[in-house]
């Protein structure tokens, strides 16, 4: 198996050395792209693809948002984890609008950057504490502008939404299929087709979407 593909995106180069080297240490990791900003990011990705995204949204000359929203429509392929020291609401739920697939806050352990880069790259997003917290503040700012969904509660079957529970419990696609009794790629039908049913560009579209209209609680987490 080829060594997972990283990239990091922040303007701060000395952040940018103690992250590569830190990642380098993780086994099956290699950071492969560097960049100052989204313009050379963007530059770089052209001839060296990567698997995961690791951006910071305060950069000069393109930042965060900019670079997210044309990584995911040059790059589809790309997990972006958003890793940043801007927290507030606004800024959470723009990265989520946007396709993020994480969120890691600059001041959080080390230890979870390899579960993070694991999780975004195998399942779609990282869900650790760190997102559960982004999660309830993207909610608030949801509540201040909300959108009337028709018909919510019978978007989803009875399986769907017992998958997306299961989901926001942190189980893997392998164990949902073994815990369910069905096929590993049965479940990724289920997961494609639950974004499909509510326009998200990732898993994490449809627990904001489930969490939105009441078709799952913040409890559930």
């Amino acid at each position: 198996m080829s060594d997972l593909k990283i990239g990091i995106v922040d303007d701060h180069l000395l952040f940018r050395r103690s992250m590569t080297l830190l990642m380098n240490t993780f086994p099956g990791i290699q950071v492969i792209v560097d960049a100052e900003n989204g313009k050379q990011c963007i530059s770089k990705l052209i001839t060296t693809p990567v698997d995961v995204l690791l951006l910071d949204i305060e950069m000069p000359i393109m930042d965060g948002y900019e670079t997210c929203n044309e990584v995911k429509s040059r790059f589809p392929d790309v997990r972006i984890l958003i890793v940043s020291q801007l927290s507030t609401r606004e800024s959470i739920h723009k990265m989520m609008e946007l396709g993020a697939h994480g969120y890691f806050t600059k001041n959080c352990n080390p230890d979870q950057l390899e579960l993070a880069l694991r999780n975004v790259y195998e399942e779609g997003f990282y869900f650790g504490l760190e997102l559960g917290s982004v999660i309830k503040e993207a909610m608030l700012w949801e509540k201040n502008n909300a959108i009337s969904y028709a018909s919510s509660k019978s978007l989803f079957s009875e399986r769907e939404l017992q998958i997306i529970k299961m989901i926001c419990k942190e189980y893997k696609s392998k164990e949902i299929a073994d815990k369910l009794f069905i096929n590993h790629r049965t479940v990724e039908t289920h997961r494609k087709n639950v974004m499909d049913k509510c326009s998200a560009k990732n898993i994490i579209g449809v627990i904001l979407y489930a969490l939105k209209n009441g078709l799952i609680t913040v409890e559930e987490l």
